[in-house]
């Protein structure tokens, strides 16, 4: 396991590998620490499939809540190359052993995927 912290930029990143229960509870002080900031995270999946659009697992939101296994985010915008600024309409939540890199984001960037 991996952890930058990078001029404030880069505050979470996991490179692939197999994380023990012991390993994501040492890593939930920096996601706390997030916790009410706006956020780019990207999923270990190479492409996800919400209400019939595969995409490639790359949201952005606020941090609601982190829990023991979970991190919760609000106004949450899934990065799709037909829909590049949906708004999924209700909070999401992702296990933490999914997720590969945790970032402050400013939601008015323009991110191009294709």
């Amino acid at each position: 396991m991996k952890k930058k912290k990078q001029e404030e930029k880069v505050v979470f990143n996991r490179e692939d590998e197999k994380m023990t229960d012991l390993a994501c509870d040492s890593d939930l002080p920096l996601i706390r620490e997030l916790v009410g900031e706006d956020v780019l995270v990207v999923l270990e999946s190479h492409q996800l499939n919400i209400l019939g659009q595969t995409f490639r697992p790359i949201f952005t939101g606020r941090i609601a809540e982190v829990t023991v296994g979970f991190i919760t985010l609000v106004d949450v915008i899934i990065k799709m190359p037909n829909a590049p600024f949906f708004q999924f309409p209700t909070p999401l939540s992702f296990p933490i052993e999914k997720v590969v890199g945790v970032t402050r984001f400013d939601p008015e960037t323009i991110l191009p995927v294709t």
